[in-house]
């Protein structure tokens, strides 16, 4: 396994000195996928303060050695080291009440999450993979370490790290592991909603987030209690073969893997259990679904505490998603000028989901082939969109003679002008329009 420099340099500096060292969890994880690790975490037999004197000449941040971890700045590059440790009860189902030091790199191993996670791994010794997670990753097998109950009662948040790393890799989740994620769903509400909202919006954007949210549908409702109504509720009407979630899961997968995107897609229609009707026909209907589908996405992303910018595109397009956009120029100038460039190209990506995820209508695609085609165009034309961009400003107006208010009113008339007739964005064709009163 290729180890960094600086990484190197660490181990060889503890075993040097007599301590044990090792590369743990996500980097060697990686490295066994054929993947370069982002980061790498080391763990050593060393005491904080031992490590403190193997590398008393590099600097060094303290921040996380209550827990046994020490971070050393080496070449200005942070490396986290901790001792081997066990741990031992979650009152939280979070953090562990109580941390020991221990000596043996076997313990250690012992309190990791998944298999695939328990491996070590030093240039000494070669891998230590005590629990067979080697040959879990060769199958794509996710597995907790020892009992499945016990390692998410530790702490309840592995529960979506591991739907999380299925939705990523692809893992198949193995069946006494399965039954504990669903066994232990209800811990998900101790956990602070910051930490399930970076592992939910991670899964979301997955490449087998569809298969995940299928399967544990329950589990999910946890802490998406809006998705669970959405199960088994058939539409009912010529526009939809699919039940409301299944419709909503495919509109996940059709959309890239944006985490806006994505969990608008899964959204958009969670109003939809709350206003069905059925005529006398026996056809479904959904009247004002978007308007209390907006309402559950604005109360969601609040209690995810997602931050304020990703709170107002979700609710922007769970709220339009059901607008129809007409396939005329003056009409894209108009959105492009009232929602902005990329808030109108999203849009346009969950219309575009949401339709061809109904498995009915074939033309829809065509029409947003040409609806994303004409956007192109118009976009690359680089078109007057606001008062600022237009030929004519304020001062040509005090020079005619207008004040105060009027300067505004004009102003915003001749963008409306311009939106619909681009050509006439010219200082002197614009002024003589406001001269005639026509504008």
């Amino acid at each position: 396994m290729y180890l960094p420099k600086e990484v190197k340099y660490a181990i060889d500096m503890l075993k040097k000195s007599g301590f044990s060292a090792y590369v743990v969890g996500g980097a060697v994880r990686d490295a066994l996928r054929g993947q370069k690790p982002h980061d790498y975490d080391l763990c050593t037999s060393a005491t904080p303060e031992q490590m403190k004197e193997v590398f008393n000449c590099e600097r060094k941040i303290e921040t996380g050695i209550s827990h046994g971890t020490l971070t050393i700045l080496i070449d200005d590059k942070p490396l986290e080291i901790t001792t081997f440790r066990k741990e031992t009860d979650y009152t939280d189902f979070r953090r562990p009440d109580n941390i020991s030091f221990v000596k043996s790199i076997d313990e250690d191993l012992s309190r990791r999450d998944f298999t695939v996670n328990a491996i070590a791994y030093s240039p000494y010794d070669g891998f230590i993979d005590l629990f067979n997670g080697r040959k879990d990753l060769e199958n794509k097998i996710l597995r907790a370490v020892g009992n499945a109950d016990e390692r998410f009662s530790e702490d309840a948040l592995r529960i979506l790290r591991g739907f999380r790393m299925s939705s990523e890799y692809g893992f198949e989740i193995e069946q006494n592991t399965k039954n504990a994620l669903k066994s232990n769903a209800n811990l998900l509400l101790n956990i602070s909603a910051e930490r399930i909202s970076t592992e939910l919006m991670r899964l979301l954007c997955g490449r087998y987030a569809g298969r995940v949210l299928r399967e544990f549908t329950d589990v999910f409702g946890v802490i998406l209690p809006e998705i669970s109504p959405m199960k088994g509720l058939e539409q009912r009407n010529p526009y939809h073969i699919y039940d409301v979630l299944e419709h909503s899961i495919r509109a996940v997968e059709q959309v890239k893997a944006d985490p806006v995107l994505r969990f608008s897609a899964l959204y958009h229609d969670t109003g939809k259990p709350d206003c069905m009707t059925i005529d006398e026909n026996g056809i479904g209907h959904f009247y004002s679904h978007p308007k209390i589908s907006k309402k559950y996405a604005e109360f969601r992303t609040q209690q995810l505490k997602l931050s304020k910018a990703i709170r107002d595109e979700i609710v922007f397009l769970v709220e339009y998603h059901d607008n129809f956009i007409k396939d005329e120029p003056h009409i894209i100038r108009r959105k492009l000028a009232k929602f902005g460039e990329t808030r109108f190209r999203n849009l346009i990506r969950l219309q575009k989901a949401d339709s061809i995820s109904r498995g009915t209508h074939e033309e829809y695609l065509p029409y947003f082939i040409k609806l994303e085609k004409l956007l192109n165009d118009i976009v690359n034309e680089k078109p007057c969109l606001t008062v600022k961009t237009l030929a004519v400003n304020g001062y040509d107006l005090i020079n005619l003679g207008f004040k105060g208010k009027q300067i505004g009113d004009i102003l915003n008339k001749m963008l409306g002008f311009v939106l619909e007739n681009p050509e006439y964005n010219k200082k002197e064709t614009l002024l003589d329009l406001v001269k005639e009163g026509k504008i």
